[in-house]
């Protein structure tokens, strides 16, 4: 039961990397599995064994949503943004009492609100300055490899932290367009068995895969000794990522045309997503 439970968790971490202003870290924060998941990616080759099985549903769910439900998610925010985005909002917020409860301080001081106040800040500047970046093309050559092992580290790194959107930082730098199109592009032609064609995008692919493994690593490391360290401090900052999300969806969401039908399936969306993140946030 767990493991299919692990697996539910993973698909909406899947789901939510690929959607610009949503992110994977939060949704696994909200759901009471973040650090589970940190530790066993940091620790997986001291741990194999065990990290492997912790791991192993969470990823079975990521691939799930990425692959599986990428369509439905796509057709749902083209047609159904509002309700969408107050769904997404729910699974955020639903968790924030498994966050709260790891805030173990009896009085709040100037350090634990400072850091609350940055990383909320954060979020809300990320958000103003989103869809800046002009898509960029991709061309294969030494330059262009090394710099798509750099966005590699740099979209994973986001995608792990809480409260980031790894797909929207990729947007910002011009390349989440030509990603997602590349990876489409070498789907078809792999279930084609178009061989050459799968070449060039893989050309592309790998690198940028690498940079997103080292990526992962690096700052799930940087996390644990944080959260081993200063767990008071680094849980209000993860507070701040979170509830800035929400904030940093709506922003991002058009009102034009709001009907009184959008209202009410809106929170009943909203009100799904946060019954669902508390109960997959309770251990």
């Amino acid at each position: 039961m767990n493991f299919l439970s692990d697996i539910v968790k993973g698909v909406f971490i899947g789901v939510a990397n690929i959607i610009p202003g949503v992110s994977g870290g939060t949704m696994a924060v909200s759901m009471g599995i973040y650090d589970k998941i940190i530790y066993s990616v940091t620790h997986l080759f001291k741990d194999m064994k065990q990290s492997i099985k912790t791991l192993l549903p969470f990823v079975i769910g990521a691939g799930l949503g990425l692959v599986g439900l990428a369509f439905i998610i796509e057709y749902l925010f083209a047609n159904y943004p509002i309700q969408t985005n107050l769904f997404f909002i729910g699974l955020i917020l639903g968790g924030l009492p498994v966050i709260v409860k790891r805030i173990k301080i009896k009085r709040v001081d100037f350090s634990h609100a400072l850091s609350f106040l940055l990383f909320f800040a954060l979020i809300i500047v990320l958000q103003l300055v989103n869809g800046s970046g002009a898509d960029v093309t991709i061309r294969i050559s030494l330059v262009e490899i090394i710099k798509l092992f750099i966005i590699g580290i740099i979209a994973s790194a986001t995608m792990v932290i809480p409260g980031v959107s790894g797909s929207m930082i990729l947007m910002l730098l011009g390349y989440y367009q030509p990603i997602l199109t590349t990876i489409n592009t070498f789907i078809k032609s792999a279930v084609s068995l178009d061989i050459a064609a799968c070449v060039g995008p893989c050309l592309i692919l790998m690198p940028f895969g690498i940079g997103v493994v080292v990526g992962i690593f690096a700052i799930a490391k940087l996390i644990e000794i944080l959260l081993a360290k200063y767990e008071s401090l680094t849980f209000c900052a993860i507070l701040g990522l979170v509830v800035a999300s929400p904030v940093a969806i709506l922003m991002g969401v058009s009102f034009t045309g709001v009907t009184l039908i959008t209202i009410i399936t809106g929170i009943m969306a909203f009100l799904i997503g946060c019954i669902i993140a508390f109960f997959l946030g309770k251990e």
